[in-house]
């Protein structure tokens, strides 16, 4: 493998791909970035320093090897490159998408902590996964031969999806069973157009399908089925449902009309973009159109409501966020675009009340700057507000995203023995990622909290790991009776 194309950092800048003027793309939700030319993407690869401790790496939850698929690109070797991205990523186009690639692998580049600025690291993985998609080089993950185990997942958003996968090449049937009338959790109705088209979902989808993987839609477990159900019909769960409870407002006003959560703001606007017809927004409650609009938060879901916002025709767009820049969670690339778009960010200021009109429509937040003061349990340093520097922003509509908590599983699964951490995630074995009962786990958010596909990817594939590793020992003391192990247990 020639070296020569390598650690080009000193002869060639950082590039991304090209994105589309702000201008054009506040009208549409297709994705901003175009793709890398195939002589751009491997000029790119090739600014890697190859470290001797690849922290790109180690800071991806994935471990991703990441400088051995950016030496394979840019020497034209993409087929490999792709072989060895998949190998540990189920979904690596997705991920070059929407990782937060400045929180993880590119801000921990060696170059970035130089003055030569970082791999476009995301930009090339992407680049990697949509060739092979073209080429033809994707193949679904299918048994050599069926092992005549059965399992069921619950949710089919990235963790479910990525252990389905696991688990069906080991030879599993496999079973997912989701709420929802699209496969892909908060990758179909969470996250807008302009950053994950939708054929990018569905075609990972049609590939599971094609591997065996049989899909439940509008199957809500509790009602649908039982939990019992399917302790009975499979010889493991998996617990994939994500956190969908919204945190809400508690200042006054928080109930008036034209306040919305982000989770229902943004999933009528993704199925409007898909085709459907969405009540709300056809009425105009869930549709920023000439609208003064307020986003609290500064997470990666207040970004995406901004910028829906703008492409739906807002009057204004504005986000209120308690921290400064430097300190809020979502992604600096998301601000950045943001402002581009025309989203005006209100820093270091915290909602006080909402006021409203005679009918209870809301008609301006009422905030108060705040100040940075000593530093929590956390290390981040608590807001408090300032005395006396209250004022106005008029608002037609607020959209609430200040994060999600998981919904009470034990009593919509009518599973009491279902144990629960005190932020009511589901409790489980650190090292073998099992519940508090026997034969049933949990993989993503409803194990973690709140957090990034990427590590709901990575929960998924360790879990599938775990499942297997269970099923197998069950196995040898019921004599491998397959079907009846999570009865057995």
């Amino acid at each position: 493998m020639a070296r020569n194309k390598m650690l080009r950092f000193t002869t060639l800048e950082q590039e991304y791909p090209s994105k589309r003027p702000a201008e054009l793309r506040r009208e549409d939700f297709e994705e901003i970035y175009s793709a890398f030319e195939p002589k751009a993407a491997e000029d790119q690869a090739s600014r890697c320093e190859q470290c001797g401790i690849p922290f790109c790496q180690i800071h991806c939850p994935l471990g991703n090897n990441i400088p051995d698929w950016l030496m394979l690109t840019a020497n034209g070797r993409l087929e490999e490159a792709y072989a060895v991205s998949s190998a540990t990523n189920n979904m690596p186009e997705i991920c070059g998408r929407i990782c937060p690639q400045d929180r993880l692998c590119e801000g921990s580049c060696v170059l970035e902590q130089s003055d030569h600025r970082s791999v476009t690291i995301g930009a090339v993985e992407k680049h990697i996964t949509d060739t092979a998609w073209a080429e033809g080089w994707v193949k679904p993950r299918t048994p050599e031969k069926e092992n005549g185990f059965s399992i069921g997942i619950i949710g089919a958003g990235p963790a479910g999806l990525a252990a389905a996968e696991q688990m069906r090449e080991k030879g599993y049937a496999v079973d997912i069973y989701d709420r929802y009338d699209r496969v892909g959790g908060l990758l179909m109705y969470g996250i807008p157009g302009f950053k994950l088209e939708k054929y990018v979902v569905e075609r990972r989808v049609k590939l599971l399908q094609d591997a065996g993987i049989t899909f439940h839609p509008n199957t809500d477990v509790g009602k649908d089925i039982t939990f019992a159900d399917l302790r009975a019909k499979h010889d493991a769960i998996l617990i994939a449902t994500g956190v969908y409870k919204a945190r809400m407002l508690s200042c006054p006003g928080a109930g008036l009309t034209g306040v919305k959560r982000a989770l229902d703001y943004l999933t009528a606007s993704n199925r409007t973009d898909l085709g459907d017809t969405v009540e709300e927004f056809e009425s105009g409650v869930l549709d920023a159109k000439d609208k003064n609009v307020v986003v609290i938060g500064g997470g990666d879901t207040a970004m995406d409501c901004v910028r829906t916002a703008i492409r739906q025709g807002a009057k204004s767009v504005k986000c209120l966020y308690r921290r400064d820049r430097d300190n809020m969670p979502g992604s600096q690339r998301e601000v950045s675009n943001a402002t581009e778009e025309g989203v005006e960010f209100v820093w270091m200021a915290a909602p006080e009340a909402l006021l409203g009109d005679e009918d209870n429509r809301v008609t301006a937040v009422r905030a108060v700057r705040m100040h940075l003061g000593v530093a929590d349990s956390s290390g981040r340093q608590t807001p408090q507000p300032i005395e006396g520097s209250q004022f106005n922003l008029d608002a037609d509509l607020v959209i609430e995203a200040l994060g999600f908590e998981p919904e009470e599983l034990p009593v919509l699964f009518e599973e009491p023995e279902l144990a629960v951490t005190k932020w009511g995630t589901v409790k489980t074995d650190h090292k073998t990622l099992m519940t508090s009962i026997p034969g049933v786990f949990a993989a993503g958010d409803i194990m973690r909290g709140a957090s990034l596909v990427v590590w709901a990817v990575k929960d998924g594939r360790d879990a599938a790991e775990r499942m297997d590793e269970y099923v197998r020992a069950a196995a040898e003391q019921t004599a491998g009776e397959p079907s009846k192990l999570a009865r057995a247990s």
